[in-house]
């Protein structure tokens, strides 16, 4: 079996994208949730494919995190529809509304093949979507922003 370059650290860089276009989504379902003890076990991979039409889960968590990491405070945002396949990236801008709330942290395969659970973090206090007045068909954008965090954002702005 090949090696996995993230994982046996084979590449001579942790971000080997260079530039991709923002991935473009809308919001499907609005949710209304929260978990002190979730465990969610971050995938050590930085990007996935997504295809066009999937639908995958947003949750939002103020804890530090990254590939590999485990996340167990968090609020649930909304599961959300890919309007044209793209590749995520951790580190990525997530836009909603087309204003700025946080950076993709990583992803949970706990739910697969249903639904991937996408991180979302954020230094703001954890709100859900409801709380945030999200609504069915809000545009949603993962922008790629070259492992830069340099404005951190959160719900404060929408």
């Amino acid at each position: 079996m090949p090696l996995d370059p993230y994982i046996n650290r084979l590449l001579d860089s942790d971000l080997p994208c260079a530039d991709k276009p923002p991935l473009v989504a809308r919001i499907n379902t609005v949710l209304h949730a929260r978990a002190d003890h979730r465990g969610l076990e971050l995938s050590p991979f930085p990007s996935r494919a997504v295809l066009k039409n999937e639908i995958h889960e947003l949750i939002v968590t103020a804890e530090e995190a990254k590939p590999g990491d485990s996340v167990n405070q968090i609020a649930y945002l909304c599961f959300f529809e890919v309007l044209e396949s793209g590749v995520l990236w951790t580190g990525d801008l997530l836009e909603i509304n087309g204003k700025p709330y946080g950076y993709l942290a990583g992803y949970d395969f706990s739910h697969m093949p249903n639904h991937m659970n996408i991180v979302i973090q954020t230094r703001e206090p954890l709100q859900t979507g409801f709380e945030l007045n999200l609504k069915p068909d809000d545009p949603l954008r993962f922008v790629f922003v070259h492992g830069k965090k340099d404005l951190w954002v959160g719900p404060s702005v929408l």
